[in-house]
């Protein structure tokens, strides 16, 4: 049975199931849930070296539409090998993607720390769940997670205006993230509720 807790208490509790083995030996902390569920939020409170999944996404220009958020059609292949890497405490390269060009635009080194923090859609996906030390499921209600990316929308974040986001939010991200939910939240030693 995970853990479960609030987005406050939620830093705490992983960290203490997170402990670091030793300088060589860093701790990977996966988290995920459906978008704007507080993923990266959270990954910011617990490190400085964080790896979104959404780095993985291909390019949309590529991709039908309803396959863009597919596990599939992420390189998860590479994602397990840069989380390899840096558990054995060196630096690797990981791709950038732009929520403005919905592309992938160039590489950037990231350099391990004594906790690493995968998050994202697909962040305990079995393509890399070896590489997982803690895994995290973080949920909130539809309407809040929809308020924050349309906050992102409105102030410039992201590229595609609201109602692009919101047929895109409904249409495909919604039911691509729900069909594997439930085993995501199964895999999770921690649960956290976030309503705020």
């Amino acid at each position: 049975m995970p853990q479960t807790t609030d987005i406050l208490q939620a830093p705490t509790l992983i960290r203490s199931l997170a402990r670091p083995r030793g300088p060589h030996s860093p701790v990977v902390v996966g988290i995920t849930g459906p978008v704007g569920a507080g993923k990266s939020y959270l990954a910011a409170l617990l490190s400085s070296c964080v790896i979104s999944t959404d780095h993985y996404l291909p390019d949309y220009d590529q991709t039908p539409e309803p396959e863009r958020d597919l596990p599939e059609r992420s390189d998860l292949t590479r994602l397990h090998t840069n989380l390899r890497t840096l558990k054995r405490g060196l630096p690797a390269v990981i791709p950038n993607w732009s929520f403005h060009t919905h592309s992938r635009i160039g590489q950037t080194p990231i350099h391990p720390a004594e906790l690493i923090v995968v998050e994202g859609l697909h962040a305990l996906h079995d393509t890399h769940a070896a590489a997982l030390d803690v895994r995290v499921y973080i949920d909130a209600p539809s309407a809040v997670r929809w308020s924050r990316w349309e906050h992102l929308e409105r102030t410039g974040v992201r590229g595609w205006g609201v109602e692009v986001a919101r047929e895109f939010f409904h249409k495909v991200a919604e039911p691509t993230f729900g069909a594997r939910a439930k085993d995501y939240r199964t895999a999770a030693h921690v649960v956290i509720h976030n309503h705020g």
